[in-house]
């Protein structure tokens, strides 16, 4: 049972704590672990910032931008770069010192409080590319006392006004260049502060006449921080509440057990930071360590080796699909020549499974070992993970110390033996808390956090993904999981991509289709299509075997990569409504 909350909450507007599940819906949480013993009144701003200050310096390098070509305009009319940017320009290069950092921080929580209105538990809505000044924004709200609900700066004003609604957002801080779907989401009440498109009004020029000091809400352990949005991609999205301490606390498991960063590290990543695992790699993880993050945008696997090694970067987050295409990219130098990887010590998957043969390959091109990982949104960040040795490619890995994982029955409570496929249950110092929602009982049963994934524990104590639990496809009776038919089509040499699902078939209930993305230069057609079935049938049982195999371009991926296969299932839908997972 969740603890009784250690201080009187700080929050002048209580909306999210009072929008919280009842405590007995709320997780069993593991708090016992010393490293993860907090104190009653905590601001997670504070201890990101100036207590890496007071530990390791104000000079230290806390943030970069890269020098990359700006980006084209935004997706939707109105989400335009700024008009002092012209076209085809390249953005400065930078670097913000954790002093420097600190003080923009202060005065835009100066800004938030004396200008916007802010007070403590307003929620403020954040929205653009990832830039340091969205992570001092995101800073800012932290320190202010409110609670940050980072968007994407592609999504559309339906979408921004659906999160709006459902988090009672009444502030917002919105990069210029993506301002114009938030306009159009006409969300009642909201004050609005735009940066980085000059004017008098812009929060950074009020910012510049502000203090450099702001005394932090001393808000409580248990006072919400952030509402992360998920699961839209199926129905009403889900608002996901962690509080100050589940910031500190995955910084201190995964990141700091698992990861291991160190001061001089440099992060990037292409998650962006309306996703919690992009929040943590390029914002938590690095502050929490006293090390750096270059936050930019780019676009193409060539772009992010380029910026892999122009800033000798250290630690990478992405996901599988980055991988594959930088392994593709790898034999084929640049007009800078051949790659040059050797800064990099670090590098991490999450976001959907990793196949063996692309761990394998990487490592054979690199003698990197990718750390794999699975997370939630509804956990904050990864809770299965392994590094070093201790990774068995094809596995996800382990509990992350802190962390305690099961396979459990369908009824989502009885455990099942080693070697048994079930449904993943984990528990851990965060959990699922969502903002007054029902499917909060299906997501936490018992005390335990269920997944949705499907997962076999070996008898070693590892994890292996089968499948999400609604990617498994029953055919003539047969569980068949597609994530392993993919892997066993992304073993064949022309392969690029593959995304396998369940179609529905008169005699046999559904049938296994393939969805390929072959590699350049290789020719479709009916000859490649038996290849591919010959060469699944000699990697797997008939059964598993797909009956159709369909051509693609590309796949529907979410803006982190991850595969979009219901998209796959019914094409009939078209664009999801939040595409947040």
């Amino acid at each position: 049972m969740e603890p009784t909350p250690s201080a009187p909450t700080a929050h002048l507007d209580t909306f999210a704590r009072d929008q919280l599940p009842p405590p007995a819906q709320w997780p069993r949480l593991l708090l016992n672990d010393p490293a993860l013993q907090y104190p009653g009144r905590l601001n997670c701003g504070t201890e990101l910032l100036d207590r890496t200050v007071e530990r390791l310096g104000a000079d230290r390098p806390a943030f970069h931008t890269g020098g990359m070509p700006l980006p084209e305009p935004g997706p939707g009319p109105g989400d335009a770069r700024a008009p002092e940017e012209p076209s085809g320009s390249r953005a400065p290069r930078r670097t913000w010192s954790y002093g420097e950092l600190r003080a923009l921080v202060n005065r835009l929580a100066h800004v938030l409080a004396d200008d916007l209105g802010v007070v403590p538990g307003n929620r403020v809505l954040l929205r653009g590319p990832t830039t340091p000044e969205l992570a001092a924004c995101w800073l800012a709200v932290m320190k202010a006392g409110a609670v940050a609900v980072t968007v994407l700066a592609a999504q559309r004003a339906h979408e921004l006004s659906t999160i709006c609604r459902i988090a009672r957002v009444s502030h917002a801080l919105c990069d210029a260049r993506a301002a114009g779907e938030l306009e159009r989401a006409a969300v009642p009440g909201l004050r609005t502060g735009l940066f980085g498109g000059g004017g008098a009004a812009d929060v950074l020029r009020l910012a510049a006449g502000k203090p450099d000091t702001f005394e932090a809400v001393a808000t409580a352990a248990d006072d919400v921080a952030l509402i992360a949005f998920t699961s839209g991609t199926t129905g009403r999205p889900k608002g996901c509440a962690h509080f100050h301490r589940d910031v500190l606390a995955v910084a201190d498991t995964f990141s700091a057990r698992v990861l291991r960063p160190r001061p001089d590290d440099v992060f990037t990543g292409t998650p962006p930071l309306g996703f919690t695992f992009g929040l943590g790699g390029l914002v938590l993880f690095p502050l929490r360590a006293g090390a750096s993050a270059l936050l930019d945008q780019w676009s193409g696997a060539g772009q992010l080796l380029q910026v892999v090694a122009e800033h000798r970067i250290s630690v990478l987050f992405t996901a599988p699909t980055a991988y594959r295409a930088m392994l593709a990219q790898l034999d084929s130098p640049d007009e800078h020549g051949a790659h040059d990887l050797s800064s990099l010590r670090r590098c991490v998957s999450a976001g959907e499974h990793l196949p063996a043969a692309t761990w394998e390959s990487w490592y054979e091109r690199t003698g990197l070992r990718i750390i794999d990982g699975i997370g939630a949104t509804e956990m904050l960040h990864i809770f299965i993970s392994a590094s070093d040795e201790a990774i068995r490619p094809g596995r996800t890995g382990v509990p992350v110390p802190g962390f305690a994982a099961r396979i459990v029955a369908a009824d989502g409570s009885t455990p099942l033996p080693d070697g048994t496929p079930g449904l993943l249950a984990v528990r851990g110092p965060v959990g699922c808390r969502y903002l007054a929602d029902e499917r909060q009982r299906d997501y936490v049963r018992g005390g335990w956090n269920l997944t949705g994934d499907t997962y076999v524990r070996d008898a070693e104590g590892y994890f292996r993904f089968v499948a999400r639990a609604d990617d498994m496809i029953i055919s003539a009776g047969y569980n068949i999981a597609g994530p392993e038919v993919e892997e066993a089509l992304l073993r064949h040499p022309q392969v690029r991509e593959a995304a396998v699902v369940g179609r529905p078939d008169e005699k046999r209930g559904r049938i296994v289709v393939a969805h390929v993305v072959l590699a350049p230069g290789a020719s479709q057609g009916s000859d490649m299509a038996e290849t591919l079935r010959r060469f699944t049938l000699s990697e797997l049982a008939p059964y598993k075997c797909p009956r159709e195999i369909v051509f693609a371009r590309s796949l529907p991926r979410t803006p982190t990569g991850k595969l979009q296969r219901f998209r796959l299932r019914e094409p009939e839908l078209g664009p999801p409504e939040l595409d947040l997972e």
